[in-house]
């Protein structure tokens, strides 16, 4: 009995942590994936891509593209095919598939368990829902990682997920947030939008999302604590 009350009590406690550090009209939350769910190290490519001999590929410090066919391939533009030839004809020499897929998902780190088991606690109090600036080419990497790290489906813990190259458009194009609240059935005064770029949550904001920049120095965990 004394567990049963204690769990529960717990329970309370939690609810209330979350609730007084976000508005109490917000009953959804979208999340951004990588550097807020996913680790990534965008350098990790940066020098797989070079050791190839393809410079600048990748812009540092940030998700800017220099050649377009890796912007193309982020908006569902060109196939996964169509991609790998544009990294060959960048080269300009040939390199097997799984090499240039290896280089391009060398960024994509692990899932830690803690934002996991948060994202499970959360789904009691809201309605979960992830947007990300992706590829079929990560998508794939990304949804494999999750499953072998933790036995069960990235998708699962949404009640749906929106990735840039299925919607055709990327963060912060407004029309990309726009897409997500309408296919959703959002109402953007009850939605709190969580991004590690400031650029994508300047969007969010100008569609009249709740918005929050989760910088370097913060971490999903403290901001529902």
């Amino acid at each position: 009995m004394t567990l049963f009350v204690g769990f529960h009590f717990m329970q309370t406690l939690f609810s209330f942590a979350i609730m007084s550090q976000i508005p109490t009209t917000i009953k959804n939350i979208i999340f951004d994936l990588g550097g807020v769910i996913l680790d990534i190290d965008p350098e990790r490519s940066v020098r797989a891509f070079e050791s190839l001999g393809l410079k600048g590929a990748i812009l540092t410090g940030g998700w800017g593209y220099k050649h377009e066919v890796f912007l193309n391939m982020e908006k569902g533009l060109i196939s996964d095919e169509e991609f790998r030839d544009g990294v060959r004809s960048l080269l300009n020499k040939p390199v097997a598939d799984e090499v240039i897929d290896q280089a391009w998902c060398a960024m994509l780190v692990d899932f830690p368990a803690d934002r996991v088991e948060l994202l499970k606690r959360l789904k009691s109090d809201f309605r979960l829902y992830l947007f990300s600036n992706t590829n079929h080419i990560h998508w794939k990497a990304f949804h494999s990682l999750f499953q072998k790290q933790h036995e069960f489906s990235l998708s699962s813990l949404f009640e749906r997920d929106y990735y840039s190259h299925e919607l055709k458009n990327r963060k912060p194009a407004l029309e990309s947030f726009q897409a997500v609240i309408d296919q959703a059935g959002l109402n953007p005064s009850e939605t709190l939008f969580i991004d590690d770029s400031k650029e994508n949550v300047e969007g969010a904001q100008q569609v009249g999302l709740h918005a929050i920049h989760l910088s370097p120095e913060k971490d999903l965990q403290g901001l529902f604590s």
